[in-house]
């Protein structure tokens, strides 16, 4: 194998079953069993768990080794917060700066989620969203936005995957059509547009994982006649 391939495949692995809660939030994750799973040496699973602190998938806990990062529910308003701040923000700044490379490589990114919507593919949709939204990040020509953009994206992935089960991991198209018309906001140069959008677009997600917390499934069983 190529030095790294080992890594990279343990990391892709690792990276899609924490994004799709196959991998529940604070199981323990032990290098020496990813090393007999995957039959590598311990050298590749250790680079890839780095990797994976890295990205906050994975914590690091003192003398209890590491663990699938919890998903803190208490810290969602207060995610959702600096999220509407920034994206809007960055929109904005796309809206004002974008140019003809930026707008086809957000309509590239936009291609590849709405192909991910049409197959059902929820690892696919939770991974093009964030590369459709770092490529409007991309076009507002602010490096220092666009890094704290992708931290705030990359920590919200695990809470797409419980807002994309409020729709039964099904979207409707009016989801790729908001994405389509955000998109001509910016190409139209219109800010305030494109930055309202922007906001609408945090807040719907934030009220559907809202709601799908508070759903209930046995308020209509009866378990006496």
């Amino acid at each position: 194998k190529a030095r790294g391939f080992g890594a990279a495949t343990i990391y892709e692995t690792l990276r899609d079953e924490i994004l799709t809660l196959t991998l529940e939030p604070t199981e323990l994750v032990d290098e020496a069993s990813l090393a007999k799973r995957f039959g590598v040496s311990r050298s590749p699973v250790r680079e890839a768990m780095v990797r994976l602190v890295s990205e906050s998938l994975l914590q690091t806990l003192p003398n209890k080794g590491t663990i699938v990062a919890p998903l803190r529910i208490e810290d969602f308003p207060q995610y959702v917060d600096a999220l509407d701040i920034v994206q809007r923000t960055v929109t904005r700044l796309a809206a004002k700066f974008r140019n003809a490379d930026d707008l086809k490589r957000i309509r590239g990114e936009q291609k590849k989620f709405a192909h991910c919507v049409k197959q059902g593919d929820v690892l696919g949709m939770i991974l093009c969203n964030r590369d459709f939204h770092i490529a409007i990040a991309q076009a507002g020509n602010n490096s220092y936005l666009k890094l704290i953009y992708s931290r705030l994206l990359d920590d919200g992935r695990r809470s797409l995957r419980l807002y994309y089960k409020s729709y039964d991991d099904r979207l409707p198209d009016e989801m790729c059509d908001a994405h389509e018309i955000l998109i001509d906001a910016i190409e139209a140069q219109d800010l305030d547009l494109s930055e309202r959008l922007a906001g609408e677009h945090t807040l719907e997600m934030q009220q559907r994982f809202i709601n799908y917390l508070g759903s209930r499934h046995t308020k209509d069983v009866k378990l006496s006649h």
